[in-house]
Protein backbone atom coordinates (compact mmCIF):
# COMPACT_ATOMS: atom_id res chain seq x y z
CA UNK A 1 0.00 0.00 0.00
CA UNK A 2 1.29 2.97 -0.70
CA UNK A 3 1.83 5.79 2.32
CA UNK A 4 -0.36 8.32 0.98
CA UNK A 5 -3.07 5.68 0.92
CA UNK A 6 -2.45 4.39 4.41
CA UNK A 7 -2.36 7.56 5.78
CA UNK A 8 -6.01 8.58 4.00
CA UNK A 9 -7.54 5.32 5.33
CA UNK A 10 -5.55 5.83 8.68
CA UNK A 11 -6.72 9.20 9.08
CA UNK A 12 -10.91 8.12 8.12
CA UNK A 13 -10.59 5.15 10.84
CA UNK A 14 -9.28 8.21 13.61
CA UNK A 15 -12.01 10.59 12.04
CA UNK A 16 -14.55 8.36 12.45
CA UNK A 17 -13.88 7.03 16.06
CA UNK A 18 -13.26 10.98 16.76
CA UNK A 19 -17.11 11.90 15.88
CA UNK A 20 -18.52 8.53 17.44
CA UNK A 21 -16.68 9.68 20.90
CA UNK A 22 -17.80 13.16 19.83
CA UNK A 23 -21.66 12.26 19.71
CA UNK A 24 -21.16 11.08 23.34
CA UNK A 25 -22.69 12.98 26.01
CA UNK A 26 -20.49 15.30 26.95
CA UNK A 27 -18.99 15.97 30.86
CA UNK A 28 -17.29 19.26 30.16
CA UNK A 29 -18.17 22.45 30.16
CA UNK A 30 -17.39 24.39 26.66
CA UNK A 31 -14.49 26.98 26.89
CA UNK A 32 -14.90 30.41 25.32
CA UNK A 33 -12.74 28.73 22.41
CA UNK A 34 -15.33 25.92 21.90
CA UNK A 35 -12.55 23.22 22.79
CA UNK A 36 -13.67 19.75 21.65
CA UNK A 37 -14.46 17.62 24.27
CA UNK A 38 -13.11 14.89 21.91
CA UNK A 39 -9.34 16.59 22.24
CA UNK A 40 -7.50 17.06 25.72
CA UNK A 41 -7.82 20.83 25.65
CA UNK A 42 -4.68 22.54 25.90
CA UNK A 43 -4.02 23.85 29.81
CA UNK A 44 -3.71 27.22 30.63
CA UNK A 45 -0.15 26.91 31.39
CA UNK A 46 1.07 24.85 28.81
CA UNK A 47 2.01 25.82 25.16
CA UNK A 48 0.37 24.91 22.21
CA UNK A 49 2.00 22.13 20.16
CA UNK A 50 1.56 23.46 16.48
CA UNK A 51 1.92 21.82 13.17
CA UNK A 52 2.62 23.74 10.35
CA UNK A 53 1.25 23.27 6.69
CA UNK A 54 3.35 25.81 4.30
CA UNK A 55 6.64 27.24 5.27
CA UNK A 56 7.49 29.33 2.62
CA UNK A 57 6.63 32.96 1.90
CA UNK A 58 3.36 34.00 3.68
CA UNK A 59 3.31 30.76 5.16
CA UNK A 60 6.47 30.60 6.66
CA UNK A 61 6.02 34.69 7.92
CA UNK A 62 2.94 32.76 10.01
CA UNK A 63 5.39 30.50 11.47
CA UNK A 64 7.49 32.90 12.66
CA UNK A 65 5.03 35.19 13.98
CA UNK A 66 3.34 31.84 16.10
CA UNK A 67 6.79 31.34 17.66
CA UNK A 68 7.50 35.12 18.72
CA UNK A 69 4.94 34.69 21.15
CA UNK A 70 6.18 32.56 22.97
CA UNK A 71 3.10 30.47 23.27
CA UNK A 72 3.58 27.87 20.99
CA UNK A 73 5.95 24.50 20.71
CA UNK A 74 6.73 24.30 16.93
CA UNK A 75 6.11 20.66 16.97
CA UNK A 76 6.09 19.79 12.94
CA UNK A 77 6.85 21.02 9.51
CA UNK A 78 4.97 20.44 6.50
CA UNK A 79 5.57 21.51 2.54
CA UNK A 80 5.28 20.36 -0.70
CA UNK A 81 8.47 21.64 -1.61
CA UNK A 82 11.14 20.96 1.30
CA UNK A 83 14.53 22.38 -1.21
CA UNK A 84 12.74 25.52 -2.36
CA UNK A 85 14.89 28.77 -1.19
CA UNK A 86 11.65 30.07 0.24
CA UNK A 87 11.03 27.06 2.73
CA UNK A 88 14.85 27.28 3.99
CA UNK A 89 14.71 30.08 6.50
CA UNK A 90 12.41 28.21 8.38
CA UNK A 91 13.77 24.92 8.29
CA UNK A 92 17.41 26.40 9.66
CA UNK A 93 14.81 27.85 11.97
CA UNK A 94 13.67 24.57 13.36
CA UNK A 95 16.50 21.87 12.71
CA UNK A 96 15.30 19.49 14.42
CA UNK A 97 11.66 19.29 14.28
CA UNK A 98 10.42 16.99 11.98
CA UNK A 99 9.62 17.71 8.49
CA UNK A 100 6.82 16.50 6.03
CA UNK A 101 5.90 17.13 2.32
CA UNK A 102 2.26 15.70 2.40
CA UNK A 103 0.29 16.72 5.35
CA UNK A 104 -2.17 13.05 5.86
CA UNK A 105 1.29 11.71 6.39
CA UNK A 106 1.81 14.16 8.80
CA UNK A 107 -1.04 13.89 10.64
CA UNK A 108 -1.11 10.32 10.66
CA UNK A 109 2.21 9.93 11.77
CA UNK A 110 2.23 12.50 14.43
CA UNK A 111 -1.87 13.65 15.14
CA UNK A 112 -1.70 12.60 18.65
CA UNK A 113 1.10 14.66 19.19
CA UNK A 114 -0.24 18.46 17.51
CA UNK A 115 -2.95 20.86 19.10
CA UNK A 116 -3.34 22.67 16.57
CA UNK A 117 -2.34 23.14 12.78
CA UNK A 118 -1.55 26.06 10.68
CA UNK A 119 -2.79 26.25 6.55
CA UNK A 120 -0.17 28.98 5.08
CA UNK A 121 -0.74 27.32 1.50
CA UNK A 122 -2.42 28.70 -1.89
CA UNK A 123 -6.40 29.39 -1.67
CA UNK A 124 -7.23 26.22 -3.34
CA UNK A 125 -5.30 24.24 -1.18
CA UNK A 126 -6.80 25.43 2.45
CA UNK A 127 -9.70 23.25 2.37
CA UNK A 128 -8.54 19.65 2.91
CA UNK A 129 -5.73 20.59 5.71
CA UNK A 130 -8.76 22.05 7.50
CA UNK A 131 -11.51 19.86 7.43
CA UNK A 132 -8.89 16.98 8.32
CA UNK A 133 -7.87 19.02 11.00
CA UNK A 134 -10.73 19.65 12.02
CA UNK A 135 -12.01 16.08 12.27
CA UNK A 136 -9.14 15.23 14.13
CA UNK A 137 -10.32 17.47 16.73
CA UNK A 138 -7.27 20.37 15.89
CA UNK A 139 -7.39 23.89 16.38
CA UNK A 140 -6.52 25.66 12.90
CA UNK A 141 -5.60 28.65 11.38
CA UNK A 142 -6.02 29.54 7.61
CA UNK A 143 -4.85 32.46 5.67
CA UNK A 144 -7.35 33.98 3.67
CA UNK A 145 -9.14 33.96 2.36
CA UNK A 146 -11.16 30.86 3.91
CA UNK A 147 -11.36 28.56 0.59
CA UNK A 148 -11.66 28.95 -3.22
CA UNK A 149 -15.41 27.93 -3.56
CA UNK A 150 -18.50 28.92 -1.20
CA UNK A 151 -19.38 25.84 -0.91
CA UNK A 152 -15.51 24.51 0.70
CA UNK A 153 -16.20 27.52 2.82
CA UNK A 154 -19.93 26.52 3.84
CA UNK A 155 -18.54 23.53 5.02
CA UNK A 156 -15.77 24.69 7.27
CA UNK A 157 -18.19 27.00 8.81
CA UNK A 158 -20.11 23.88 9.42
CA UNK A 159 -16.91 22.03 10.51
CA UNK A 160 -16.07 23.94 12.92
CA UNK A 161 -19.38 23.92 14.65
CA UNK A 162 -19.11 20.19 14.71
CA UNK A 163 -15.86 19.74 16.06
CA UNK A 164 -16.20 22.61 18.24
CA UNK A 165 -12.77 23.80 18.02
CA UNK A 166 -10.84 27.48 17.90
CA UNK A 167 -10.59 28.44 14.51
CA UNK A 168 -9.17 31.61 12.25
CA UNK A 169 -8.69 33.41 9.24
CA UNK A 170 -5.17 34.92 9.02
CA UNK A 171 -6.45 38.65 8.24
CA UNK A 172 -4.10 39.77 10.96
CA UNK A 173 -5.78 43.66 11.08
CA UNK A 174 -8.66 41.86 12.60
CA UNK A 175 -6.53 42.26 15.68
CA UNK A 176 -5.17 45.54 15.30
CA UNK A 177 -6.06 49.26 16.10
CA UNK A 178 -8.63 49.17 13.03
CA UNK A 179 -10.60 46.13 15.13
CA UNK A 180 -11.55 47.82 18.28
CA UNK A 181 -11.64 51.44 16.73
CA UNK A 182 -14.45 50.11 14.64
CA UNK A 183 -16.40 48.14 17.56
CA UNK A 184 -16.15 51.32 19.61
CA UNK A 185 -17.57 53.81 17.45
CA UNK A 186 -20.13 51.98 16.25
CA UNK A 187 -21.51 50.82 20.02
CA UNK A 188 -20.98 54.61 20.54
CA UNK A 189 -23.48 55.87 17.72
CA UNK A 190 -20.72 57.04 16.10
CA UNK A 191 -21.01 54.89 13.10
CA UNK A 192 -24.63 54.25 11.98
CA UNK A 193 -26.80 54.24 8.97
CA UNK A 194 -24.45 53.84 7.08
CA UNK A 195 -25.09 53.39 3.23
CA UNK A 196 -22.09 53.13 1.19
CA UNK A 197 -18.52 51.89 1.10
CA UNK A 198 -15.93 52.52 -1.37
CA UNK A 199 -13.10 49.59 -1.23
CA UNK A 200 -9.89 50.22 -3.64
CA UNK A 201 -6.91 48.20 -4.12
CA UNK A 202 -5.20 50.01 -7.06
CA UNK A 203 -1.33 48.58 -6.87
CA UNK A 204 -0.13 46.56 -9.42
CA UNK A 205 -0.70 42.98 -9.39
CA UNK A 206 1.07 39.72 -10.40
CA UNK A 207 -0.96 39.51 -13.78
CA UNK A 208 -1.08 43.02 -15.26
CA UNK A 209 0.25 43.49 -18.04
CA UNK A 210 -0.09 39.44 -19.14
CA UNK A 211 -1.79 38.69 -22.74
CA UNK A 212 -5.39 38.64 -22.13
CA UNK A 213 -6.00 38.80 -25.53
CA UNK A 214 -4.61 35.64 -26.53
CA UNK A 215 -5.17 33.91 -22.94
CA UNK A 216 -3.97 30.22 -22.01
CA UNK A 217 -2.26 28.28 -19.77
CA UNK A 218 1.53 28.40 -19.37
CA UNK A 219 3.53 26.42 -21.32
CA UNK A 220 5.28 23.15 -19.87
CA UNK A 221 8.27 23.02 -18.07
CA UNK A 222 10.30 20.43 -16.38
CA UNK A 223 9.31 20.27 -12.16
CA UNK A 224 12.05 20.79 -9.63
CA UNK A 225 12.98 17.35 -8.31
CA UNK A 226 12.40 18.81 -4.62
CA UNK A 227 8.15 19.71 -5.58
CA UNK A 228 5.63 17.62 -4.61
CA UNK A 229 3.45 18.76 -7.78
CA UNK A 230 0.73 15.90 -7.70
CA UNK A 231 0.29 16.88 -3.59
CA UNK A 232 0.41 20.35 -4.60
CA UNK A 233 -2.53 20.11 -6.52
CA UNK A 234 -4.46 19.04 -3.21
CA UNK A 235 -8.54 18.44 -4.37
CA UNK A 236 -8.18 19.82 -7.69
CA UNK A 237 -7.84 17.77 -11.25
CA UNK A 238 -4.24 17.26 -12.33
CA UNK A 239 -4.91 18.78 -15.91
CA UNK A 240 -2.29 21.69 -15.40
CA UNK A 241 1.47 20.56 -16.45
CA UNK A 242 4.14 22.35 -14.20
CA UNK A 243 5.00 26.00 -14.54
CA UNK A 244 6.98 28.62 -12.61
CA UNK A 245 3.81 30.84 -13.07
CA UNK A 246 1.68 28.53 -10.89
CA UNK A 247 3.29 28.91 -8.03
CA UNK A 248 4.92 31.13 -4.96
CA UNK A 249 2.14 33.61 -5.36
CA UNK A 250 1.32 33.09 -8.86
CA UNK A 251 -1.49 30.75 -8.13
CA UNK A 252 -3.12 34.03 -7.17
CA UNK A 253 -3.60 34.82 -10.97
CA UNK A 254 -5.99 32.13 -12.19
CA UNK A 255 -9.13 31.50 -11.63
CA UNK A 256 -8.65 27.76 -10.61
CA UNK A 257 -6.20 28.33 -7.68
CA UNK A 258 -6.41 31.85 -6.42
CA UNK A 259 -9.12 34.37 -5.45
CA UNK A 260 -7.78 37.58 -6.87
CA UNK A 261 -7.07 40.84 -5.88
CA UNK A 262 -10.49 40.87 -4.06
CA UNK A 263 -9.97 37.36 -1.84
CA UNK A 264 -6.37 38.57 -1.53
CA UNK A 265 -6.87 42.09 -0.28
CA UNK A 266 -10.90 42.94 0.70
CA UNK A 267 -10.52 40.30 4.02
CA UNK A 268 -7.76 43.45 5.15
CA UNK A 269 -10.09 46.17 3.82
CA UNK A 270 -13.87 45.52 4.58
CA UNK A 271 -13.50 43.04 7.63
CA UNK A 272 -14.46 45.46 9.99
CA UNK A 273 -17.47 46.91 8.33
CA UNK A 274 -18.69 43.44 7.30
CA UNK A 275 -18.66 42.22 10.96
CA UNK A 276 -19.49 45.10 12.65
CA UNK A 277 -22.12 45.88 10.36
CA UNK A 278 -23.44 42.64 10.39
CA UNK A 279 -23.77 42.35 7.19
CA UNK A 280 -23.65 38.79 6.14
CA UNK A 281 -23.88 37.98 2.55
CA UNK A 282 -25.32 39.83 -0.28
CA UNK A 283 -28.46 39.59 -2.51
CA UNK A 284 -27.43 40.98 -5.54
CA UNK A 285 -23.37 40.85 -7.21
CA UNK A 286 -23.36 42.84 -10.04
CA UNK A 287 -19.83 42.94 -12.78
CA UNK A 288 -19.84 46.51 -13.59
CA UNK A 289 -16.18 46.70 -15.14
CA UNK A 290 -13.69 44.04 -16.48
CA UNK A 291 -10.71 45.35 -18.18
CA UNK A 292 -8.93 42.89 -19.69
CA UNK A 293 -11.23 40.08 -19.12
CA UNK A 294 -10.52 36.71 -19.90
CA UNK A 295 -11.86 33.14 -18.68
CA UNK A 296 -8.11 32.13 -17.31
CA UNK A 297 -6.45 34.78 -15.05
CA UNK A 298 -8.10 38.19 -13.34
CA UNK A 299 -8.70 41.24 -15.14
CA UNK A 300 -6.81 43.50 -15.55
CA UNK A 301 -9.11 46.20 -13.69
CA UNK A 302 -12.67 45.03 -12.53
CA UNK A 303 -15.54 47.15 -10.35
CA UNK A 304 -17.85 45.16 -8.65
CA UNK A 305 -21.01 46.15 -6.98
CA UNK A 306 -22.32 43.83 -3.74
CA UNK A 307 -26.41 44.84 -2.49
CA UNK A 308 -26.78 44.19 1.10
CA UNK A 309 -30.16 44.38 2.38
CA UNK A 310 -31.55 46.27 5.33
CA UNK A 311 -30.74 44.90 8.79
CA UNK A 312 -32.78 45.25 11.49
CA UNK A 313 -32.46 48.96 12.05
CA UNK A 314 -29.71 49.33 9.59
CA UNK A 315 -30.55 50.87 6.04
CA UNK A 316 -29.81 49.41 3.07
CA UNK A 317 -25.80 49.14 2.11
CA UNK A 318 -24.07 49.15 -0.86
CA UNK A 319 -20.27 48.21 -1.09
CA UNK A 320 -18.51 48.73 -4.33
CA UNK A 321 -15.25 47.22 -4.62
CA UNK A 322 -12.44 48.71 -7.16
CA UNK A 323 -9.21 46.94 -8.57
CA UNK A 324 -6.90 47.84 -11.28
CA UNK A 325 -3.84 50.37 -11.51
CA UNK A 326 -5.98 52.90 -13.55
CA UNK A 327 -9.47 52.06 -11.94
CA UNK A 328 -9.08 54.30 -9.07
CA UNK A 329 -12.64 55.75 -7.58
CA UNK A 330 -13.23 59.11 -6.78
CA UNK A 331 -12.85 60.47 -3.42
CA UNK A 332 -15.33 63.35 -1.70
CA UNK A 333 -14.29 66.41 -0.77
CA UNK A 334 -12.05 66.96 1.79
CA UNK A 335 -10.48 63.50 1.13
CA UNK A 336 -6.40 64.48 1.85
CA UNK A 337 -3.65 63.15 0.98
CA UNK A 338 -2.94 59.39 -0.40
CA UNK A 339 0.41 59.67 -1.55
CA UNK A 340 1.75 58.13 1.59
CA UNK A 341 1.67 54.15 1.32
CA UNK A 342 -0.13 52.87 4.62
CA UNK A 343 2.36 51.67 7.51
CA UNK A 344 0.23 49.23 9.01
CA UNK A 345 -0.34 47.54 5.84
CA UNK A 346 2.88 45.01 6.17
CA UNK A 347 4.99 43.64 3.18
CA UNK A 348 4.45 41.70 0.54
CA UNK A 349 5.95 38.16 0.65
CA UNK A 350 7.76 39.05 -2.99
CA UNK A 351 8.85 42.28 -2.33
CA UNK A 352 7.31 45.89 -1.07
CA UNK A 353 3.66 46.74 -2.02
CA UNK A 354 3.99 49.52 -4.72
CA UNK A 355 2.04 52.79 -4.14
CA UNK A 356 -0.32 53.76 -6.41
CA UNK A 357 -2.65 56.55 -7.23
CA UNK A 358 -5.03 55.76 -4.17
CA UNK A 359 -3.18 53.13 -1.52
CA UNK A 360 -5.79 50.36 -0.60
CA UNK A 361 -8.25 51.01 1.59
CA UNK A 362 -12.30 51.74 2.10
CA UNK A 363 -14.64 55.24 2.37
CA UNK A 364 -17.41 54.87 4.21
CA UNK A 365 -20.47 57.24 3.38
CA UNK A 366 -22.98 57.48 6.55
CA UNK A 367 -26.32 59.62 6.69
CA UNK A 368 -24.47 62.11 8.90
CA UNK A 369 -20.50 61.69 8.42
CA UNK A 370 -17.75 60.08 5.83
CA UNK A 371 -14.87 58.23 7.14
CA UNK A 372 -11.67 57.43 5.58
CA UNK A 373 -9.62 54.42 5.83
CA UNK A 374 -6.84 52.37 4.97
CA UNK A 375 -6.24 48.82 5.13
CA UNK A 376 -5.31 45.87 7.85
CA UNK A 377 -5.26 47.65 11.28
CA UNK A 378 -5.24 50.95 10.25
CA UNK A 379 -7.90 53.38 12.02
CA UNK A 380 -10.59 55.60 10.32
CA UNK A 381 -10.69 59.19 10.20
CA UNK A 382 -13.64 61.74 9.72
CA UNK A 383 -13.50 63.66 7.45
CA UNK A 384 -13.26 66.57 6.13
CA UNK A 385 -10.67 67.55 8.44
CA UNK A 386 -13.28 70.53 9.85
CA UNK A 387 -16.05 67.89 10.60
CA UNK A 388 -13.69 65.62 12.64
CA UNK A 389 -12.83 68.79 14.77
CA UNK A 390 -16.14 69.13 15.53
CA UNK A 391 -16.97 65.66 16.35
CA UNK A 392 -13.74 65.04 18.74
CA UNK A 393 -15.11 65.60 21.95
CA UNK A 394 -17.76 63.24 21.12
CA UNK A 395 -15.29 60.22 20.64
CA UNK A 396 -15.35 57.17 22.59
CA UNK A 397 -12.18 56.16 24.42
CA UNK A 398 -10.53 52.93 22.34
CA UNK A 399 -9.12 50.05 24.28
CA UNK A 400 -5.55 48.71 22.89
CA UNK A 401 -5.67 44.70 21.80
CA UNK A 402 -4.62 42.74 24.24
CA UNK A 403 -3.00 40.28 21.85
CA UNK A 404 -1.89 40.34 18.00
CA UNK A 405 -3.78 37.83 16.33
CA UNK A 406 -1.57 35.04 16.44
CA UNK A 407 -1.74 34.99 20.14
CA UNK A 408 -5.25 35.55 20.07
CA UNK A 409 -5.42 32.16 18.10
CA UNK A 410 -3.31 30.29 20.67
CA UNK A 411 -4.95 31.53 23.59
CA UNK A 412 -8.74 30.37 21.98
CA UNK A 413 -7.19 27.11 21.87
CA UNK A 414 -6.31 27.54 25.41
CA UNK A 415 -10.01 28.84 26.23
CA UNK A 416 -8.44 32.09 27.74
CA UNK A 417 -10.15 34.62 24.53
CA UNK A 418 -12.06 34.22 21.86
CA UNK A 419 -10.57 33.71 18.42
CA UNK A 420 -11.91 37.57 16.68
CA UNK A 421 -11.80 36.09 13.35
CA UNK A 422 -13.29 32.43 13.94
CA UNK A 423 -15.11 31.01 11.20
CA UNK A 424 -18.48 31.91 11.47
CA UNK A 425 -17.60 35.51 11.75
CA UNK A 426 -14.76 34.77 8.41
CA UNK A 427 -16.91 32.61 6.81
CA UNK A 428 -19.39 34.87 5.36
CA UNK A 429 -16.94 37.48 4.43
CA UNK A 430 -15.14 34.96 2.40
CA UNK A 431 -18.27 33.91 1.16
CA UNK A 432 -19.18 37.55 -0.08
CA UNK A 433 -15.28 37.30 -2.02
CA UNK A 434 -16.70 33.94 -3.72
CA UNK A 435 -19.75 35.14 -5.40
CA UNK A 436 -17.91 38.68 -6.21
CA UNK A 437 -15.33 36.26 -7.91
CA UNK A 438 -17.87 34.31 -9.82
CA UNK A 439 -19.33 37.63 -10.87
CA UNK A 440 -15.86 38.46 -12.37
CA UNK A 441 -15.52 35.32 -13.71
CA UNK A 442 -18.63 35.10 -15.75
CA UNK A 443 -18.69 39.24 -16.44
CA UNK A 444 -22.42 39.14 -15.08
CA UNK A 445 -25.34 40.15 -12.49
CA UNK A 446 -25.67 37.30 -10.03
CA UNK A 447 -29.22 37.29 -7.70
CA UNK A 448 -28.37 35.55 -4.70
CA UNK A 449 -31.17 34.22 -2.25
CA UNK A 450 -29.72 34.59 0.94
CA UNK A 451 -31.89 31.84 2.76
CA UNK A 452 -31.13 29.49 0.57
CA UNK A 453 -27.34 30.01 -0.26
CA UNK A 454 -28.12 29.89 -4.05
CA UNK A 455 -27.79 31.83 -7.27
CA UNK A 456 -31.32 32.16 -8.67
CA UNK A 457 -30.25 33.65 -12.10
CA UNK A 458 -27.61 32.08 -13.80
CA UNK A 459 -27.61 28.16 -13.22
CA UNK A 460 -23.57 27.92 -14.54
CA UNK A 461 -22.91 30.34 -11.53
CA UNK A 462 -25.50 28.42 -9.18
CA UNK A 463 -22.68 24.99 -9.87
CA UNK A 464 -19.88 26.86 -9.58
CA UNK A 465 -20.96 27.40 -6.06
CA UNK A 466 -19.78 24.15 -5.56
CA UNK A 467 -17.01 24.29 -8.22
CA UNK A 468 -16.08 20.58 -10.14
CA UNK A 469 -15.77 17.63 -8.20
CA UNK A 470 -13.23 16.78 -6.62
CA UNK A 471 -10.31 14.51 -8.05
CA UNK A 472 -10.14 10.70 -7.41
CA UNK A 473 -9.12 10.06 -3.84
CA UNK A 474 -9.72 13.06 -2.19
CA UNK A 475 -13.73 13.08 -2.23
CA UNK A 476 -13.66 12.08 2.05
CA UNK A 477 -12.22 15.75 2.40
CA UNK A 478 -16.25 16.69 1.46
CA UNK A 479 -17.84 14.40 4.04
CA UNK A 480 -15.85 14.91 6.96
Amino acid sequence: MKPNEASRRSFLKNAAALSAVAALPTLLTSTASGANPAQKPVAASDKVNLACCGIGNQGGSDVKSFFKTGLCNIVALCDVDMGAPHTQEILKMFPDVPRFQDFRVMMDKMGSQIDAVTAGVPDFAHFPIVMLAMSMGKHVFTEKPMGRTFNEVELMIKGAKKYKVATQMGNQGHSEANYFQFKAWKEAGIIKDVTAITAHMNSARRWHGWDFKNAKYPEKQDIPTTLDWETWHMTTKLHHDYNKDYINGQWRCWYDFGMGALGDWAAHIIDTAHEFLNLGLPYEIDCLKSEGYNTYFYPQSTTLLFKFPKRGEMPPLEITWYDGVNNVPEVPEGYGSSATLDPNIPPASNGKIQPSKLNPGKIIYSKELTFKGGSHGSTLSIIPEAKAKEMASKLPEVPKSPSNHYANFLKGCKGEEVCRSRFEIAGPLSQVFNLGVLSQQLKTKLLFDRETKQITNNKVANELLVGAPPRRGWEQYYKL
